[in-house]
């Protein structure tokens, strides 16, 4: 079979020495950061919609990518063609998994029956490539955004008949990904919000969208597939408001509608800043709640105020985000999951190579100097100093429940006066960061 892309040898890892642009100088699979593999430790992942379905078009004008092997067409032989540069792709990289949304991989038919016929042909491509390659499917998910259908939502539809197309979008992206050996499935609500709250019945479509969700784990469980659910937070783009706002947001209505334990968090950094959050915050807030699930490796412009997915080159953020990470050991069967393009001006299949060995060394360069953090202790050791009044004394009580509004009444009014603050030092930690770095 011809290669797709022949000028491209298989990625090596040459060390932080090396000038070839087409190696990894930091990513190094074998490499034990806190005893996994980095290959272990990150599950780096290839989207197949930017990577292979994405055109270099903006609001603003045409595609300019060039992709010679894609006709441009919705042909059945077409998307065959796509798995082949997929895989060859993937594994010129080393990448260990991949995944889509099911209208990446195959295209939609006049009718859902044609869809489903369509989705079926593609995915049994899909798994010839996966047992030739050894390469996985991190998770699959379902676009339920793109179609007109959709101009009002998929699960918070005002329409049944859409809710109903959505569902059965849905079984069979769950059915696809259980038959290609998905480790996760993926909800991320491209258009379930609102644009006008005059239009709009709020809790109704809330609790038609915590429906969906329990009918899809239902019907997941009734198949066999017992991989992870996640719910992808983000708070605008294209509804005014998402109901998928932030991490919080999501985790609040997760614990509402009893979905605890059944469905975690997929994080995105350009998610997270949209929501006027750090990375490192939304990373956090899932952690400390039991729900990081996956993240979605990618970042903004902060000049630009909307959903630039680059590629992540910037190692304060890959070290904060692999401080949370490391904090949990890692992301148990969640990954690291390159929703990233490559910008307008890199046109070439080679910007593909480039962006991603940038964006797994910055993921390696961060995860080793988060693990020095780590190992010294100096971080940690300052914050557990930092709360220690609540270790011992009234603060014990007050962590334990036994404290009531009358008892630290009655303490204050004893000693008369609350003990001095401490500093909180942000500079001198800032520097200290900045020491490993």
């Amino acid at each position: 079979m011809a290669e797709f892309f022949p000028e491209i040898p298989t990625i090596q890892y040459e060390g932080p020495e090396s000038k070839n642009p087409l190696a990894y100088k930091h990513y190094n699979p074998d490499e034990i950061i806190e005893g996994q593999s980095m290959k272990d430790l990150f599950r780096f992942s290839v989207c197949y919609w930017h990577t292979f379905r994405g055109t270099g078009s903006d609001p603003f004008g045409a595609g300019t990518l060039q992709r010679p092997w894609d006709d441009g067409s919705d042909s059945i032989e077409n998307a065959l063609k796509r798995v082949d540069v997929a895989f060859e792709f993937i594994t010129k990289l080393g990448v260990p998994f991949y995944c889509w949304h099911d209208r990446d991989v195959a295209p939609e038919g006049s009718t859902l029956k044609e869809s489903h016929a369509n989705f079926d042909k593609i995915a049994a491509r899909l798994k010839e490539k996966q047992d030739e390659t050894g390469a996985k499917l991190l998770w699959g998910t379902a676009n339920l955004f793109s179609h007109p259908r959709y101009m009002h939502g998929a699960a918070t539809s005002c329409n049944a008949d859409v809710y109903a197309y959505a569902a059965s979008q849905v079984k069979k992206a769950i059915e696809v990904t259980y038959q290609l050996g998905g480790e996760n499935y993926v909800f991320w609500g491209g258009r379930e919000g609102y644009m006008n709250l005059y239009n709009t019945d709020m809790n109704r479509e809330l609790d038609h969208l915590a429906k969906f969700m329990h009918m899809a784990h239902d019907h997941a469980k009734s198949i066999g597939f017992d991989g992870q659910f996640l719910f992808e937070p983000k708070p605008k783009e294209p509804t005014k408001h998402q109901y998928d706002f932030d991490a919080a947001a999501c985790l609040n209505f997760i614990g509402r509608n009893g979905l605890d334990g059944i469905v975690k968090l997929n994080i995105e950094t350009n998610h997270a800043t949209l929501a006027g959050h750090s990375m490192m915050h939304e990373l956090e807030y899932a952690r400390i709640h039991d729900a990081l699930g996956s993240i979605d490796a990618n970042t903004g412009d902060m000049l630009l105020g909307w959903d630039t997915d680059q590629f992540p080159t910037d190692i304060y953020l890959t070290t904060q985000m692999m401080l949370v990470i490391l904090k949990q050991n890692g992301l148990g069967t969640g990954g690291t999951n390159f929703d990233a393009k490559v910008r307008r001006e890199s046109f070439e299949p080679i910007d593909l190579f480039h962006a991603h060995i940038g964006g797994m060394d910055a993921f390696a360069r961060g995860a080793k100097v988060a693990a020095a953090i780590r190992k010294d202790g100096l971080l940690d050791e300052f914050v557990k100093q930092r709360y220690s009044s609540f270790d011992s004394g009234v603060g014990a009580k007050i962590e334990d429940g036994s404290a009531t509004f009358a008892d630290l009444e009655a303490y204050m009014l004893e000693k008369g006066e609350a003990d001095a603050n401490t500093s909180g030092r942000q500079e001198y930690l800032e520097n200290l960061v900045n020491q490993y770095l």
